[in-house]
């Protein structure tokens, strides 16, 4: 039996996965298949494992940079059905891995649920925001997680208290297990307030990210006692360029892309501004995007 058979009816072959991202850069995936729950995961990533198959989890697309190659295993985007899917239980959201944070924050600010506007702004599906504990100067997401449900390596779903996911800076301990929901534990508030808080960070974004080019959102970490944009300033590389790819001016943690540029421009810069902030001040610059 092939092995994708009984995925037929929702799998793509050499997929294009530029789309599909923030960056809109590189090649297909061979397969993109978009599981319906749990149980069609589970029997995917079996799949992948027998047929010695690499196996990508696809969110909103925000944190990844597509090689131009494209990807040569399966890619499960987890967007439909109970993947995207939430539901309200009194100051508490379950949201499944595929919701996307970005619209879930204000329909959240509106109900009067306060915890998540902070986040305005920042790109993400609620795994990622898990697996990465997406946040910055306003707030991180892991304070709001009660617990999240996970298909573990054995291919078991387990339920996961905050105690134990092992949040820290840009970092949570999945330990290879794929995030399937997480419950929010937020708290009440007045909407109006609420609204005025998340239009505030998000006009301080607007004002000082740039938030209409295509970027993944910051492409390093910040080193221990440093802001990575700061350095990559400090090195004299805002508007610093490779192909279609540049150090954005407005904030040089961001890189942005132009029509014409390719996945190879990103990974070029990067290896430059990594270059001249190491020869500049003696510090190793991490990615903070996955490279696919």
């Amino acid at each position: 039996m092939v092995w994708w058979r009984e995925f037929a009816d929702r799998t793509e072959y050499d997929a294009p996965l530029a789309p599909l991202t923030w960056f809109r850069l590189g090649g297909p995936a061979r397969y993109l298949v978009t599981p319906r729950d749990a149980d069609d995961l589970a029997s995917l990533r079996r799949r992948a494992l027998n047929e010695g198959l690499p196996f990508h989890i696809l969110g909103q697309g925000a944190n990844v940079l597509v090689c131009d190659e494209g990807v040569p295993g399966i890619v499960a985007r987890l967007t439909a059905g109970v993947f995207g899917r939430w539901r309200f239980d009194g100051a508490a959201v379950v949201a499944g891995a595929g919701v996307d944070l970005m619209r879930l924050i204000p329909i959240c600010c509106r109900r009067g649920l306060a915890g998540l506007e902070g986040l305005a702004g920042i790109p993400s599906s609620i795994g990622g925001a898990v697996k990465m504990n997406a946040g910055g100067r306003f707030g991180e997401f892991g304070t709001v997680v009660r617990r999240i449900t996970v298909l573990n390596v054995q291919g078991a779903v387990k339920v996961r208290d905050r105690d134990e996911i092992g949040f820290a800076y840009r970092r949570s301990n999945l330990a290879g297990a794929i995030v399937l929901s997480a419950e929010l534990e937020l708290r009440r508030d007045d909407p109006a307030v609420l609204h005025d808080r998340y239009h505030e960070v998000w006009a301080h974004k607007q004002a000082s990210q740039p938030m209409s080019g295509r970027s993944a959102g910051c492409i390093f970490k910040n080193p221990p006692g440093h802001s990575a944009g700061a350095l990559i300033d400090q090195a004299g590389l805002k508007g610093f360029s490779h192909g279609g790819a540049r150090v954005s001016h407005r904030h040089a943690n961001f890189i942005v892309t132009d029509d014409g540029a390719r996945a190879a421009d990103v990974l070029r810069l990067v290896d430059g501004i990594r270059n001249k902030v190491r020869d500049s001040f003696g510090i190793e610059l991490e990615l903070e995007v996955d490279v696919w």
